[in-house]
């Protein structure tokens, strides 16, 4: 992350520094690289305005806070605050849209064999019938769903490499990955 300083009517020194480059480093876990930002600080009489201009790969975000009579710290805590807060909901959006997305109606049909009806060789008889909708996310999200999960497998396409997988609960408790390789 490449921060740039312009200090209007105050001096930017090293403390300063350090106290952004550590707020910041809480908001880079939203962003994604290349990330650019730009903290214009001023100080006008009473008035400490802090201005912040992130850019990163998916879009840029901007705040700008004003403190009366306060620190120029209490200035840049609110405005990275504030980016924070875009930050999170550009995130959540953007992963929201993601799972929204039904891909082609991709919907596998689940069916709950009666297991007499298998073994005796004869057709086998269908006791449930359902549909499970396959979403993108990461293997950490379906592992979460595989804890809230009544079921012992989750189908999902992986949002990193855009494949469908299984995620299933072991026996011995460990969780394992069918993911195929074309």
């Amino acid at each position: 992350m490449n921060i740039e300083y312009i200090g209007r009517n105050f001096q930017v020194d090293e403390r300063v520094r350090k106290y952004v480059e550590e707020k910041l480093q809480k908001v880079t876990k939203f962003l994604e690289e290349p990330i650019e930002a730009r903290l214009i600080m001023d100080v006008e009489k009473h008035r400490h305005i802090a201005e912040l201009h992130v850019s990163h790969r998916l879009g840029v975000l901007q705040a700008t806070e004003e403190t009366d009579g306060q620190l120029m710290t209490d200035a840049i805590h609110r405005v990275i605050e504030t980016i924070a807060e875009q930050a999170r909901r550009s995130r959540k959006k953007l992963v929201d849209k993601r799972r929204r997305g039904d891909r082609n109606g991709q919907r596998w049909p689940i069916e709950v064999l009666d297991r007499e009806s298998v073994t005796a060789g004869s057709t086998p008889r269908i006791v449930q019938s359902s549909h499970l909708q396959i979403k993108p996310m990461t293997i950490e999200e379906a592992a979460l769903q595989l804890e809230d999960s009544e079921q012992g497998f989750v189908v999902f396409r992986d949002s990193t490499s855009d494949r469908l997988s299984v995620l299933y609960k072991r026996k011995d408790d460990n969780y394992g990955l069918i993911a195929p390789e074309f």
